[in-house]
């Protein structure tokens, strides 16, 4: 059987809170890093959040 061409990504909070949000991505149309301004509950803002590898 093949493999998925989506894989689980984590966005993490730029703002060192550690909360993270988890994301599909398809890393043969989007080669480069994920980056989004979403909210972050923990610091009651909107910040950037980057994409890191899943543990």
């Amino acid at each position: 059987m093949a493999k998925p061409t989506t894989i689980q990504i984590k966005l993490e909070s730029t703002a060192d809170t550690g909360y993270f949000y988890i994301a599909k991505k398809n890393p043969r149309n989007t080669t480069q890093k994920l980056e989004f301004r979403k909210y972050d509950p923990v610091v009651r803002k909107h910040v950037v959040f980057r994409e890191t590898k899943m543990k």
